[in-house]
């Protein structure tokens, strides 16, 4: 089911279309060095084969986790042979992210010298996968999940190709395309994985058989993690409790450790909630003990309690701020000297020199000047 032209694919019409990055260089016959990002089933290599056709060019494929090093000189051989057959060869790299810096290194000479058209595939983020000198001779291409509606037109077109039309269901479609979660690869095995079971009718019914269940595409590691907790704590910070409560779902379900998302609550008390409420930093801190010891799944229903309340309350930064700002000024000033008169007095000589003068050993005790050193001006306000 794989689309063979540019015309055929469904969704990444943001990349696809008049005046799109991957019609131009198809138009122009331009060949680029590319690095698709985006998640799986989003057609990265689908794209990567289509380019290499429509610009006719020879197309080799590696796997990052099964080639080496001696795997991309055996291409580079090839394509030097190629470019002597007046061939171009593009060479497709899946899972680039997981060639080292050395195996890296190696595409470099050939890539600047065009022997090879790159075109690396990622889910994780480039800036931090891939090695700069690559990324600077490469376009990022950024590829999104498929929308419902792409994913339902894929389906569509596989029926009819397959003259299954009759067997499923517009209701197991829709649900179908619901359970892929933007995967067109997920969307067409589970349908496969139905049309198997031997079933004369596919419903709703006979896809959750073959499906089971919706599989989370989140990695501990990866990009999802951060986007994730990074969306439960902004949500946490505009007081949007649905959303609050949805991303903390996610993370339990797809098997986070409940102790990080403490942990990240314990921090947002102080940074987020601060001197509008002081007592929540003790309650998220024991959130973080009561997780500690209770464990999941009951251990959920204690991080909900905690996100609930955070997202709810009133928000300060003040203190966070003027943390800030006090470890700006004293990164400015190092060596600026204590006043002598809050410097202790052990000896005799350094009373006379005036060490402690005025210090007196009484709670509350207040001296009618400034207690920061010559130089230094007050900063919070």
């Amino acid at each position: 089911m794989r689309p063979k032209t540019l015309a055929e694919v469904v969704g990444q019409d943001e990349l696809i279309g008049e005046g799109k990055i991957l019609t131009q260089i198809v138009a122009e016959k331009v060949p680029a060095n590319l690095i698709f990002w985006g998640p799986p089933g989003t057609g990265k290599t689908t794209l990567a084969r289509i380019l290499a056709r429509e610009l006719g060019v020879e197309f080799v494929e590696l796997s990052a986790v099964t080639a080496g090093k001696k795997d991309v000189l055996a291409v580079v051989e090839g394509a030097r042979r190629d470019w002597n057959l007046g061939r171009r060869t593009l060479l497709f790299v899946d899972e680039i992210h997981r060639f080292n810096k050395a195996q890296q290194d190696a595409f470099l000479p050939h890539v600047e010298s065009g022997l090879i058209i790159l075109v690396g595939a990622t889910t994780e983020n480039p800036s931090f996968e891939v090695i700069a000198p690559l990324l600077s001779r490469s376009r990022v291409v950024v590829l999104k999940h498929l929308d419902k509606a792409a994913i339902l037109t894929i389906l569509k077109r596989a029926v009819k190709e397959l003259k299954m039309g009759r067997r499923v269901g517009a209701e197991a479609m829709d649900y179908l395309a619901e359970l892929s979660a933007g995967d067109a690869r997920a969307a067409l095995s589970n349908l496969e994985l139905a049309l198997s079971l031997g079933t004369e009718k596919i419903g709703v019914e006979e896809i959750k058989r073959a499906a089971q269940k919706i599989v989370a595409g989140y990695d501990k590691a990866g990009d999802m993690h951060y986007d994730i907790i990074s969306a439960f704590i902004k949500s946490m910070r505009g007081g949007d409790v649905d959303a609050t409560l949805y991303y903390l779902a996610r993370m339990v379900q797809a098997g986070e450790d409940p102790k990080f998302i403490a942990r990240r609550m314990v921090i947002f008390a102080s940074e987020d909630v601060g001197l509008a409420n002081n007592s929540a930093l003790n309650f998220a801190t024991s959130c973080f003990m009561a997780v500690e010891r209770v464990g999941m799944p009951e251990g959920g229903i204690i991080l909900s309690h905690c996100a609930y309340a955070l997202a709810k309350a009133a928000k300060s930064r003040e203190s966070y701020d003027a943390w800030g700002v006090a470890n700006a000024v004293a990164e400015r000033t190092p060596n600026a000297a204590v006043p002598i008169w809050l410097k202790n007095a052990p000896t005799k000589l350094m009373k006379d020199l005036g060490f402690g003068k005025g210090q007196k050993w009484e709670a509350g005790f207040h001296m009618d000047k400034s207690y920061l050193p010559d130089g230094v001006e007050p900063f919070v306000k």
